[in-house]
């Protein structure tokens, strides 16, 4: 029996009592019960309210571990796939240090511009890997200005 049952199984046994409301002690029973009636009132829209926000959170959970698998999952689908295929650099941009995700597209553009603070970024991209350390042949953005 959840706490909606039970103040209405309450207000049922009041009223089987047949309480005189005239009374001193009708009154202040009767009064006590339409408290607790609408005490009961509130904490269900609370309840159905916390239903609903735990719907949604785990709709965005879901949504946000779909965008994790696509970003972070490396092994998606052993490579078989257009989206294995595109590779993602990551820039830093010099005003705001904020680090800027960019695949072969968005650097094939003139520039963009920076999402987190607005610098408009331009990219030197010469195809050639910039580590000079790591021995890899892989294209890198080179310079963000």
């Amino acid at each position: 029996m959840d706490i909606c049952e039970k103040i209405s199984y309450i207000k049922g046994l009041a009223e089987g009592l047949d309480l005189d409301v005239n009374t001193k002690e009708g009154k202040v029973i009767s009064a006590i019960i339409d408290l607790l009636g609408d005490m009961t009132e509130e904490i269900c829209e609370i309840e159905d309210g916390l239903d609903d926000m735990t719907e949604q959170l785990d709709a965005v959970d879901e949504d946000l571990s779909s965008l994790e698998d696509i970003i972070y999952d490396d092994d998606c689908c052993d490579g078989d796939c257009d989206r294995c295929d595109d590779e993602v650099y990551e820039v830093e941009c010099p005003n705001c240090h904020d680090i800027i995700y960019l695949d072969d597209e968005m650097l094939e553009e003139d520039g963009i511009d920076c999402p987190n603070c607005g610098t408009p970024l331009e990219f030197d991209f010469d195809g050639e890997c910039d580590c000079h350390d790591c021995g890899c042949e892989d294209k890198e953005a080179t310079d963000a200005e």
